[in-house]
């Protein structure tokens, strides 16, 4: 039965996958959106993937040599050693988005209590918890040893779920109770 699958690729080589899918007649999606690039001496309108490093594709999990063997393609979204299928309503719901035209913004899928990296603005590498989603997140920045902290509201596109060691964790989880 097929699915649709992520497809990772190698760094801007999302379209050269694309096309090789289409090629050897996978159906395949890339989402992009149209964004001005600016050099030196000129700029021009350039299609950007919606999810860099990253093309969809549908086809039966069993057959997954042909995948693998085009130009550009690093491996398939799995866990374990099975391909991840992705539900065709989350496809459809970004493969609708783009044909719209309607502004949207990337951001990031974190849950509240993920620990957090500020990535851009004044506090860029400042580390903290997340207290609060929506268009302006609240981010938690402590002194765990003082047991004091601040809440600070940033825009939620400059921030990044970070992977904190077990052991800093368990600090914090014991800190905040």
């Amino acid at each position: 039965m097929e699915s649709w699958f992520a497809v990772w690729t190698q760094s801007r080589h999302e379209q050269i996958v694309r096309n090789e899918l289409e090629r050897r007649e996978i159906e395949a999606f890339l989402p992009t959106v149209t964004r001005w690039s600016r050099w030196k001496d000129r700029k021009k309108r350039i299609d950007w993937p919606l999810f860099p490093g990253y093309c969809f594709a549908r086809f039966n999990p069993e057959e997954l040599l042909p995948v693998l063997k085009c130009t550009g393609v690093v491996g398939v979204v799995s866990f374990g050693a099975k391909p991840a299928p992705i539900p065709a309503y989350e496809i459809e719901g970004i493969r609708r988005l783009v044909e719209s035209n309607l502004p949207s913004d990337p951001c990031p899928l974190i849950k509240e209590g993920s620990m957090v990296e500020i990535v851009s603005g004044p506090l860029a590498g400042v580390i903290g918890r997340l207290v609060r989603k929506g268009p302006r997140a609240r981010v938690l920045l402590a002194v765990e040893l003082l047991n004091r902290g601040f809440n600070v509201d940033v825009d939620v596109c400059d921030i990044d779920q970070i992977d904190v060691p077990v052991a800093a964790r368990a600090a914090w989880c014991l800190s905040s109770q």
